[in-house]
């Protein structure tokens, strides 16, 4: 089974329902935008991040135009400095490629040990875009969706403002 039928897999097992465009492989948040995809919903951005001993992770989620500024967000969640984790450690943790990360991803991190970091403004978007963890592909499911999605797959999940 491939990355992206796992995700629907998962996705019809809890009931929810979604809808799937297919596109050239995206990297950035600018190359989804180019895309015109707003239409269906927003387009969030991920950050996966580690804290300064690389021991704690995090897959930060926030609206696709906004920017995180990593030293509020290292005080709302009480981390350590925050850096970019590498593209091994994206691998290792959510089997996931850059380019690729998503809150769906989560599926793969079958220890729990990455926390999803999620920005309070994406509680005011009915239906929101993310990849299925594939970036040739996005998924529009609703933001209530989502968070059933990451709680069945029991990560612990932070809010914060951004």
């Amino acid at each position: 089974m491939d990355k992206k039928e796992k995700i629907f897999k998962k996705l019809d097992e809890l009931n929810i329902e979604y809808e799937v465009i297919d596109h050239p492989p995206v990297y950035t948040i600018e190359e989804m935008e180019n895309l015109n995809l707003e239409k269906k919903g927003h387009i969030v951005k991920n950050l996966f991040l580690k804290n300064s001993n690389g021991k704690t992770h995090y897959l930060v989620v926030l609206k696709g135009d906004k920017k995180a500024d990593l030293k509020s967000l290292r005080s709302q969640i009480q981390s350590s400095s925050l850096s970019f984790a590498s593209e091994e450690r994206l691998h290792q943790h959510l089997n996931l490629l850059k380019g690729a990360v998503t809150p769906l991803g989560i599926i793969n991190d079958k220890n729990h040990c990455v926390n999803v970091v999620i920005d309070h403004d994406l509680k005011n978007q009915n239906i929101i875009g993310v990849h299925p963890n594939v970036n040739t592909s996005t998924v529009f499911i609703s933001y209530n969706d989502m968070l059933k999605f990451i709680n069945n797959c029991g990560n612990k999940i932070l809010y914060v403002n951004i």
